[in-house]
């Protein structure tokens, strides 16, 4: 009986493993695409009969990219924008979502909702918004153009993911700490805060994506001051309408793509588990 079972369960594993196998090959294209893109040589980028390889692979384009002096000033403030948004946001989210979690307020319904509703909002139909209150603010061509937005755009998905989290410790280790002399700071910060660390790891994956790959934002709100510009807005550096080099193009965009992997590798582990908690609530 169990042979049988096992006879009739193996081709449905197999179809399954064959679909999740073609899937990531058909995610992965666009990588091995632009890694490749990368490596080739003038001629094979530009040639009318593209080939999914090279036989004589050059690191020409990555040394067009580096021998750019913005480039690692676009690199740093990458890094700062990213960093800060990511540290801001989990914070953040981490006090709103024990708040609405273990305290009982008014409009604490509508003010979850309210989340819910900015989450549906397209970024693109507010960026003329604040193009003008950035402007207003005199925030304009600074960094705190890109951060402020990010952050704002990063706690709604935040506070509603960390609040199951906070909502599966249950409330009777908290009486219990109460009991052993802990104050409500210690608490948080002791207790609660590395029990829903795995779930602040997962949103800070989010949030670090989402400002390390903008592109709208950069675009937008640094105008003039290009020493305030981030890595994105490197790749127009070889993008040029009558003639752009796609190989410093598909170069930029790899380099680019380095930190986002290191940091996915560094987190790996707490992310998965991370994503596994967010469905218990």
């Amino acid at each position: 009986m169990n042979l049988l079972r096992g006879l009739v369960a193996r081709p449905w594993r197999f179809a399954a493993e064959t679909t999740a196998l073609l899937i990531a090959v058909v995610v992965a294209f666009p990588l091995y695409w632009m890694v490749l893109g990368a490596f080739k040589p003038a001629g094979e980028i530009e040639s009318t009969e593209p080939r999914p390889w090279t036989t004589a692979p050059t690191l020409d384009s990555f040394r067009r990219v580096f021998e750019q002096q913005e480039f690692g000033r676009y690199f740093v403030n990458s890094l700062v924008v990213a960093g800060t948004v990511v540290v801001a946001s989990a914070l953040v989210a981490f006090l709103a979502a024990t708040a609405v979690t273990r305290f009982r307020f008014r409009f604490r319904t509508t003010l979850l909702i309210m989340f819910l509703v900015a989450q549906m909002v397209p970024v693109e139909a507010l960026t003329i918004p604040l193009f003008f209150l950035m402007r207003d603010a005199g925030q304009l061509n600074t960094l705190g153009s890109l951060i402020l937005p990010h952050i704002a755009f990063s706690l709604p998905f935040a506070i509603w993911m960390l609040r199951g989290f906070v909502k599966a410790v249950p409330e009777s280790l908290e009486e219990a700490a109460y009991l052993d002399g802990a104050s409500r700071t210690r608490f948080l910060w002791q207790i609660l805060f590395p029990l829903v660390l795995p779930g602040l790891v997962a949103t800070s994956v989010f949030s670090f994506i989402s400002a390390w790959n903008d592109f709208l934002f950069a675009k937008s709100f640094i105008i003039s001051d290009t020493s305030q510009s981030t890595l994105p807005m490197a790749l127009l550096v070889f993008y040029k309408p009558d003639e752009p080099d796609w190989g410093g193009v598909m170069a930029a965009s790899t380099v680019m793509t380095i930190p986002v992997l290191v940091f996915f590798v560094l987190v790996q582990r707490r992310l998965v588990s991370g994503l596994g908690g967010a469905v218990k609530d």
